[in-house]
């Protein structure tokens, strides 16, 4: 049971709070690079930490984020035209560059200097992943963009989906943290393999593993150890990663060497978020078949399967095929799990149990951040030097090893060397 003023600190993200200012320290997805491919294109409405914002890319292929009503009289600039390196205003012509700065006032008289007094909200963005990353923090403390190995593939190599979450980012981002719920949520009855990866015979035959998570300089390592046979323990490692991400590795023992997958939980407001996930192949281009979220999200990026039509969920499939009859995709059982708490659930009515050791680590981990945050203090994982954005040690395993091996030293010895992922092929 989490107390309600601990539930409430973690899930509210308006500028004024504690987690609204954690997550404000960051570099956060806002949305995909797709969406605003070519110069000149229309801008597009994007919602975070519950400001209203519109993106857009300008003739010479800069992205901006601005708030999205108009510094004059408060028009929405999603209908603003998008031309000559700046987003005008469709009422009075009033025309904002991707820095804010107001270029032109036409209904102004001549000599006006009124534009030279006013500063629209505008949020520095980059591009990387097949994403634009955004920063919506003091300007003074911008970091650096984190260089996580998959930050750079060719677009070949990576396949990067976005769909609306119809609850607080925080139920997203703990399904991330308990690898227990794998036995369960995600099985299959058929032995075919679920899209999405994994080793569903090693979680059936461990339906409850021993789990830990460690502090780290980027979040909580997460270790799960199911027993799958006398002599044997299935080693899995995931990593909840400052501010918003869970890196998981999907594809099991087989698909370890080629990548792991991330899902970055962004909040949209209090009681939406956005899930971006991101998969990368290390030495090979991502197959067709692999595009695996294709068919489940529609055009504007609400699930097909969502709560309103119940998922569309099939009970004879639930006793013949998988454990939700809900198709194979994992991001649909998952949506499932964490929507139907509610928007915001009530930590308070919880009854907690030895499988949620690594979601109640995370959300310490959480807390204190936070909380360092409304001290004044520096949040875990702000990257401000190239030093500090060496993180080859943020990674993920799926092994097998022997009961006679620690597992917590084999994690620390493995993530020693640079590739590490040679280790578990």
């Amino acid at each position: 049971m989490l107390p309600r003023q601990d539930n409430e600190m973690l899930t509210q993200v308006g500028a004024d709070k504690p987690m609204g200012k954690l997550m404000r320290s960051y570099w956060i997805p806002a949305l995909l690079a797709s969406e605003i491919s070519e110069p000149d294109c229309p801008p597009v409405r994007v919602r975070l930490l519950g400001e209203d914002l519109v993106a857009y890319r300008d003739t010479n292929g800069r992205v901006g984020l601005l708030g999205e009503h108009c510094s004059h009289r408060g028009t929405s600039l999603f209908f603003g035209r998008n031309e000559e390196c700046g987003l005008r205003c469709i009422y009075h012509g009033w025309k904002m560059d991707v820095d804010g700065k107001v270029l032109d006032t036409p209904a102004e008289p001549a000599g006006s200097t009124l534009k030279d007094k006013v500063r629209h909200t505008a949020y520095p963005c980059k591009e990387a992943a097949g994403m634009i990353w955004t920063y919506m923090g003091p300007r003074d403390k911008i970091p650096l963009l984190p260089n996580y190995e998959w930050m750079n593939m060719p677009p070949e190599k990576l396949y990067v989906s976005k769909s609306i979450q119809d609850c607080s980012w925080l139920q997203g981002l703990e399904g991330e943290c308990d690898s227990s719920h794998l036995s369960f949520l995600h099985r299959s009855f058929t032995g075919d393999r679920p899209r999405g990866g994994g080793d569903g015979a090693f979680y059936a035959a461990d339906t409850a593993p021993t789990l830990e998570g460690f502090d780290t300089d980027y979040g909580v390592r997460m270790i799960s150890c199911r027993k799958i046979a006398a002599d044997k323990i299935y080693l899995r490692v995931s990593n909840i990663v400052m501010p918003c991400h869970g890196f998981i590795p999907t594809g099991g023992v087989k698909g370890n060497p080629e990548g792991y997958t991330i899902h970055s939980h962004v909040p949209v407001d209090d009681e939406h978020s956005l899930r971006f996930n991101i998969h990368f192949r290390r030495n090979r281009n991502i197959e067709p078949d692999e595009h695996q979220h294709e068919e489940e999200i529609g055009p504007d990026f609400i699930k097909i399967r969502n709560f309103q039509n119940n998922y569309l969920i099939d009970r004879e499939k639930q006793k013949n095929e998988n454990f939700t009859g809900m198709g194979p995709i994992f991001m649909v059982h998952d949506a499932c799990a964490t929507e139907t708490m509610g928007p915001i659930y009530d930590r308070t009515q919880e009854h907690l149990g030895v499988s949620d050791m690594t979601v109640i680590h995370v959300r310490k981990f959480m807390l204190n951040a936070a909380r360092a945050v409304a001290a004044g203090k520096e949040p875990p994982h702000v990257i401000r030097t190239t030093e500090q954005n060496d993180v080859r040690h943020v990674a993920c395993i799926a092994t097998q090893i022997s009961t006679n091996v620690d597992p917590k030293k084999y994690v620390v010895d493995a993530l020693k060397t640079d590739k590490y992922w040679e280790y578990y092929a």
